[in-house]
């Protein structure tokens, strides 16, 4: 039996949207912060951090990692491109913009300059992460300008971009003016895949 194991509202999120588009079975372990750090946990990610997908003996971490296993996996559920060479390495791109370049540019505003004893120095830290934030959030607004998804259709790298749009709403960030990225976030909230896993992590 195939298990994911995610953390409510966490990248994870995305691998257990895609899990429902694709339909086959599967387990789901919803953990919090204390459980991320047992021993039971860090045995199968040192990182202490999800997600986490777990088919028998072998373990795989790493979200892009996982989001393009299931992919490649389930070939009928067309979530890796149109099939082509071409097809599969436009996934990739926007995938690799929101992992290597989106989702690094949250973490001052998640709390990654504590450390940090100036005041003044966390402040511009922060300020300096949401314009990079919305610089990125314009590009992906800019793609799906006549488009319903991120190429065209149903990828692996929607369900991480709308993960994404829910931790900038939720710290109140400006996206303002993003009309597409918006008509986006309502699609994907209509989607039922969507909200079952929602549902399913206690999100909805």
């Amino acid at each position: 039996m195939r298990i994911l194991h995610t953390k409510p509202g966490a990248c994870s999120l995305a691998d257990h949207i895609v899990l429902q588009w694709i339909g086959a079975p599967f387990e789901l372990r919803v953990v919090d912060a204390t459980q991320m750090k047992a021993p039971a946990f860090l045995a199968l990610n040192p990182a202490g951090a999800v997600p986490v997908l777990v088919e028998g003996d072998w373990v795989l971490t790493q979200n892009a990692a996982i989001l393009g296993y299931l992919a490649d996996s389930h070939p009928e559920a067309k979530l890796g491109g149109d099939g082509s060479p071409q097809g599969r390495a436009e996934v990739n791109r926007w995938l690799a913009l929101l992992n290597a370049d989106l989702h690094p540019a949250f973490h001052p505003l998640f709390g990654s300059t504590k450390y940090l004893e100036d005041a003044d120095a966390v402040d511009r830290t922060r300020k300096h992460a949401m314009q990079k934030i919305r610089g990125y959030y314009e590009r992906l607004d800019a793609q799906l300008d006549g488009r319903e998804y991120l190429v065209g259709t149903r990828s692996i790298a929607d369900p991480y971009l709308f993960v994404t749009l829910q931790w900038a709403k939720r710290l109140k960030l400006d996206l303002g003016g993003l009309d597409h990225l918006h008509a986006f976030d309502a699609r994907m909230l209509a989607d039922a895949g969507v909200r079952a896993a929602m549902a399913a992590e206690g999100l909805i």
